[in-house]
């Protein structure tokens, strides 16, 4: 059997890990940033943040263009430098609208350098086990995604320091710029690519749109989380230590969705890991917010019966014990079951994407798929501030459950036998 593990594929993972942990490292406390340094309302903060997204939006189906039609290696390249270089402009944004400039064009390089590592890391993969691969890479950006909000909180908390992170970032950011520089690639015909047909499925592929469309409800739900967690569990909650906690879970959740999964990867049973994955998350977003809602009814009762009378004070301390119980059990054991579901789901939905693509269209299939990821987190962090602002942050949450169930929901009516019918590789299912 092939190697999987192979120096360059371990490399581009390295460096894949390195660009989303500089990213998010500062995701969960930018809201605190920008409340507390420049005084910004929630819905300000939506907007502002919404940017970065909206950007990188807009660069990722030209940015599927220029890998496929350029060489991959320049592309790559050029576009984590200046993704790196953009961490220091935070530390230059001396004004909310300064801070508003560098956040949104800096989504530019992100789109295209996440669109040019991913075709790579396919790239150095053997065809035997690009399947499991793809699997492993996805594992390497979630595991950021859990490990470096536990990180940028706990360091927040210990020097109390933003310019510290937006170093730290820049640092990080740097490192992986280093490893990707010494991945070598095998030489393509690049002239082949830029003289096809220019088409509207060079920049998008049309091929995978439903499958695209799902991923929009799974980024919306991640959005309204990853961005608005810090400050709905300091707000609503009162737990202002838990958000570092949380992600550790999270990434745990992570760890072991691929001790579960990968045998179904192998096997390539694509779709059964994404059915898996999506039915445990939304257990998870419900968890979430339907376990704290019912806490805080109990802890009230409680409250009431406490006052009410001499007699009542044990039932009332007990109800606001379970209440509270109820609160942690729902609020950290959601961590553990998002981070299992993203990490059966997300590699999942990327396979599928890509057999649906021809192998001239690898960057566009990557693209497409992390396109559909940025419409929906532009559209939950956009959406989940100004809901906030209108009614609660809890109402925020309970449109994360919505959205999400409408997402699992669509895969399991049309999506599934829509990839089964387009699927051009005959050894997944």
């Amino acid at each position: 059997m092939d190697k999987l593990w192979n120096r360059n594929y371990c490399k581009v993972m390295a460096a894949n890990f390195t660009l989303f942990f500089a990213f998010y490292v500062l995701t969960p406390l930018l809201p605190l940033y920008l409340s507390e340094h420049f005084g910004a309302t929630k819905d300000v903060i939506g907007l502002v943040l919404s940017g970065y997204t909206i950007t990188a939006l807009l660069f990722r189906p030209f940015s599927g263009y220029v890998v496929d039609s350029f060489p991959r290696k320049m592309v790559l390249m050029v576009s984590f430098s200046v993704f790196a270089i953009f961490f220091a402009g935070y530390l230059a944004a001396s004004t909310l609208l300064l801070f508003t400039i560098v956040r949104t064009l800096h989504g530019g390089p992100f789109g295209a350098l996440t669109v040019a590592n991913s075709t790579v890391a396919i790239d150095v993969l053997p065809s035997s086990r690009r399947t499991e691969g793809i699997g492993y890479y996805g594992l390497s950006n979630n595991l950021a995604m859990a490990i470096a909000p536990t990180i940028g909180i706990f360091i927040y908390q210990l020097t109390n320091s933003f310019e510290f992170l937006f170093w730290l970032a820049l640092i990080v950011a740097t490192t992986g710029w280093l490893i990707d520089s010494t991945v070598k690639l095998k030489p393509r015909d690049s002239s082949q690519a830029r003289s096809s047909r220019l088409s509207l499925d060079r920049f998008f592929l049309t091929r995978g749109w439903l499958l695209g469309l799902n991923m929009v409800a799974f980024g919306f739900s991640f959005g309204v989380l990853s961005n608005y967690l810090a400050i709905y569990g300091k707000e609503v909650m009162g737990i202002t230590g838990g958000t570092g906690t949380y992600f550790m879970l999270c990434s745990v959740g992570l760890i072991l969705s691929r001790l579960q999964g990968s045998k179904a990867l192998r096997d390539g049973r694509v779709t059964h890991n994404a059915a898996t994955g999506m039915v445990i998350s939304l257990v998870g977003y419900t968890l979430f917010i339907l376990m704290p809602t019912l806490a805080q009814s109990s802890m009230v009762n409680g409250q009431c019966s406490m006052v009410n009378g001499q007699c009542s004070m044990v039932n009332g301390q007990w109800s606001m014990f379970n209440g509270q119980w109820s609160m942690f059990i729902g609020y950290y054991g959601s961590a553990l079951l998002i981070g299992l579901g993203n990490g059966h789901m997300w590699p999942a939905f990327q396979n599928m994407t890509i057999n649906v693509a021809t192998n001239k269209q690898r960057g566009t299939a990557n693209s497409t798929i992390l396109i559909s990821w940025d419409i929906g987190m532009g559209l939950g962090i956009l959406a989940g501030g100004i809901v906030a602002e209108l009614i609660s942050y809890s109402a925020a949450f309970w449109t994360v459950v919505l959205v999400n169930g409408t997402g699992v929901a669509t895969y399991f009516l049309a999506t599934r036998a829509f990839f089964l019918r387009r699927n051009l590789n005959p050894t997944v299912r």
